[in-house]
Order: C-alpha cells, then sequence, then structure tokens
C-alpha cells in the first residue's frame, strides 16, 4: 500500500518502529569515541507526523535526551510532498540531517549514490536479526543495510458489503482472477466499479507490485528486463482487458491512488486496498459507507505474495556524529518504542517481539472495523514482504513498464510490443 499520504505517516498509501532494549544497551554504545563532556546535536528528520503525533515525539526525543545527556535532538518534520526535494538538495549541499524518515524505495535511489552510513558496520548481526528477516532485506542494495526499519502497514481489501451484495456477490475476491470475475458483475449489476488501481508513472507502485503477484520477475540478477516472459504478457493482458472491457475507471491513467480513496468514499467503487488506518479517514468523511465497510485479506496472485510497506531510518554518510545518529535511530525502532508508536498510529512494528505482542494477535470484545482489520493486517505480515525490492532507478522502471501498459490500454501498441518495448527501453537504460 504504497500510498500512505492520506494518514500523514505513508508513503502507499504510498498506502505504509531497537532491536536495543534502550538507549543504554546496544551496540550504538560500542565504539562511540565523541568527545567526553561536549553535547552533539543531531538533527532528524520525519515526514508529515505533525501534528498528530507531537506529543510522542516530544515525550520519546525527551526521554532519550535525559538518558544521554551528551546528544540534543532536533525534530524537524517536513511535509510529504517535500521530502523527496528537500532530502536530494541537502544530500548534494552536504547539510543532511543525521537520521531521516524515507521509504526503502526512495531511500536505495539515494543509496545507489552512496549517500547513507553503511549500517552492517555499524549495528552488529544478532541486533540486526532481531528484525523481521525479509523488512529488514527491504533496505539493503547490493548486500549492505542503508536503513532501519520503522513502521509497516500491509494492505488489506476493504470493500463496501452492499455494493457487493446489490451485485450478488456473497465473498470478496481473495485472487486477481476472482477480481476480474466481480469486476464486470459489479458493472453488469450496479453500473460501479469494483475498484481502482492507478497506472500514473510516477504514483503507487501497486500495479507492478501485482505483476510480481502474478508470478512475473520483473529484473534478474545483472538488473535486465526480466518481465519479457509468458507471465510478464499475461499480467500485461489482464491489466488491458480490464481496462478494454469498462471494468475499470478511466481516470487509472491519469489519477493516482488518492482517487481511489476519494472514490470508494463516494460509493463509486466496492474494494480499496489500502492500510487498517484508512477506515478511521473513511469514517469521518463517509459514514455511510463506513458502516457498510468490512475489511478481508489483500488481494493476491497466485503466487500467494502479500505486499507489505516498510518506513525506515536511514544515516546520512556525511554526518559529523555517526555514533549518535545510530544510537538515536535504534533508540526510535527499538521493541518498547515500536510497540507504543505502532498503538497510537494503528501500524504494525517492524521488531519480532514488538510483533508478538497480544495487541496484534487477540481481538478486544466488541472489537471495531479498525481493530478487524488490524488483526488481518497483521496476519499477513508472516507472509509479507517488500514486492519491488530496492533497486538503481526503480521509478524509472516504473515509468517503463506503465508507459507502456498505458499504450497498450488505449490500443496504441499490442501487448507484445508493448512489453518489448518496455524491455527495450529499460535495458538502454541500463546498457545492457
Amino acid at each position: 500500500m504504497r500510498r500512505w499520504r492520506q494518514f500523514g505517516i505513508f508513503a502507499l498509501l504510498g498506502l505504509l518502529l531497537s532491536w536495543l532494549v534502550s538507549c543504554g544497551t546496544g551496540p550504538s554504545n560500542s565504539g562511540n569515541n565523541q568527545t567526553a563532556g561536549v553535547k552533539q546535536e543531531i538533527e532528524f528528520w520525519t515526514m508529515q507526523l505533525q501534528p498528530q503525533f507531537t506529543d510522542y515525539f516530544n515525550q520519546l526525543i525527551g526521554k532519550f535526551e535525559t538518558e544521554n545527556p551528551d546528544i540534543k535532538v532536533r525534530w524537524v518534520d517536513v511535509p510529504w510532498t517535500a521530502m523527496e526535494s528537500k532530502i536530494l538538495t541537502a544530500v548534494s549541499a552536504k547539510t543532511a540531517p543525521d537520521v531521516v524518515n524515507l521509504n526503502p524505495g526512495f531511500a536505495s535511489q539515494l543509496a545507489a549514490r552512496d549517500a547513507w552510513l553503511n549500517l552492517d558496520e555499524k549495528i552488529p548481526a544478532e541486533v540486526r536479526q532481531q528484525y523481521l528477516p525479509n523488512i529488514w532485506k527491504a533496505s539493503t542494495l547490493n548486500n549492505q543495510s542503508f536503513g532501519i526499519p520503522w513502521y509497516l502497514t500491509t494492505r488489506v481489501a476493504i470493500y463496501n458489503t452492499d455494493l457487493l451484495k446489490q451485485a450478488g456477490v456473497s465473498q470478496p475476491p481473495t485472487t486477481y482472477a476472482e477480481l476480474a470475475t466481480v469486476a464486470k458483475q459489479i458493472k453488469d449489476k450496479t453500473g460501479k466499479y469494483a475498484f481502482f488501481a492507478t497506472v500514473v508513472p510516477e504514483d503507487s507502485g501497486e500495479v507492478m507490485e501485482s505483476f510480481v503477484q502474478m508470478g512475473v520477475q520483473l529484473v534478474d540478477e545483472q538488473g535486465k528486463a526480466a518481465f519479457n516472459t509468458p507471465q510478464g504478457k499475461a499480467a500485461f493482458q489482464y491489466w488491458v482487458d480490464l481496462y478494454k472491457n469498462g471494468a475499470l475507471p478511466r481516470e487509472v491513467l491519469t489519477q493516482g491512488h488518492r482517487h481511489a480513496i476519494d472514490l470508494y468514499q463516494q460509493g463509486e467503487t466496492a474494494i480499496l486496498a489500502s492500510g487498517p488506518e484508512f477506515l478511521n479517514t473513511i469514517a469521518k468523511n463517509a459514514p455511510a459507507v463506513a458502516q457498510a465497510s468490512a475489511s478481508a485479506p489483500q488481494i493476491t496472485g497466485d503466487t500467494g505474495k502479500k505486499n507489505v510497506a516498510v518506513m525506515n531510518l536511514v544515516v546520512p554518510r556525511d554526518t559529523q556524529h555517526p555514533d549518535a545518529a545510530v544510537k538515536f535511530a535504534l533508540y526510535v525502532t527499538n521493541n518498547d518504542n515500536q510497540l507504543v508508536f505502532a498503538k497510537e498510529a494503528n501500524v504494525l512494528p517492524s521488531t519480532v517481539q514488538a510483533l508478538e505482542d497480544s495487541y496484534f494477535k487477540t481481538l478486544p470484545t466488541n472489537a471495531t472495523p479498525v481493530d478487524k482489520a488490524r488483526s488481518i493486517s497483521a496476519g499477513q505480515l508472516k507472509d509479507a514482504e517488500v514486492l519491488v525490492p530496492a533497486m538503481k532507478d526503480v521509478k524509472q522502471l516504473q515509468k517503463t513498464i506503465y508507459d507502456n501498459l498505458q499504450a497498450a490500454m488505449l490500443g496504441e501498441k499490442t501487448i507484445d510490443q508493448a512489453i518489448a518495448d518496455a524491455e527495450t527501453n529499460w535495458n538502454q537504460r541500463r546498457g545492457a
């Protein structure tokens, strides 16, 4: 889910909490050669967490500074839409903050330029292993760790029970094949759409993730295009058929994931692929739709793979305080602090111990729709993975695929031509 923009803490969604116990123990204490008695100030950037989590971070930072009187933390919250340009400028000018909240997809672009500290040299393996293995792997590039996992979300299928009932659909679809059948039935019976999935190149990667769920390998070990296969052509065909048969809104070519939320809240679509936290937004903006809403597991392909969206913390290589920065980043993401933040933000933690808390496993008496969605989301996490791994120019790969998919949807290219052109364009960019 990849767009977490609406809730503020997600980047999806883009839809989106040290294995260390506390700041007093852990790898960041070892090798800390800071000058005794000199107070260091580190700058910490987050993405659009104010004002909702202002109290949480003020308390967190205050406690950290009390336990570490030689370190001062300056917190800067950056609007979602401004983060990429601001951090790119700051890294280029060597004025970047000491700890930054990003997502692996974007962070990997700068990791390819050697912008981040190699955390394998700062954090022992036994500490790294306390995080969910697939989640830690999401912040690695060329076998080097560039980020520490923080909070997570796995998509669920939020669905309008009234619309499904009107269409004669007894159960929400669980696979893309079922979704295609349901989409036609809903359109025929109600005149509305089953769902909305954008193919705007700069927006959500949900459709590209669906390729992986359908069994498509995007690139090979050398980074060359690997999607011009029978599985790749079938994935292209699937989305082209949905569009040409009128089962997808025409705006999938021009509108981003935000439009999916709008359409669902307006009662114009039956299914929304998003994080559990959006149920609160729906309840506020569209009470009648919220009343009819329920949640089901994420829709997937024959592989059974499920998406997880990750937020992480990275430390710029040019920081003047690497030990203090790593120490603080591990503190923010330790078990205790992840658990508190996950409960407050209705997201999932990335540490094994925090995820074992009964909050994610046992539904309370009189469970709310959000409670039920959270339980489904947490239950998926053991099988979830970042479907599009960190790689150089990953957004360009998405653009190449989406541009050619759009051309096929519009009848400007055949499926074979579109996928061949996407392959050629990507390999030329990669110098293959």
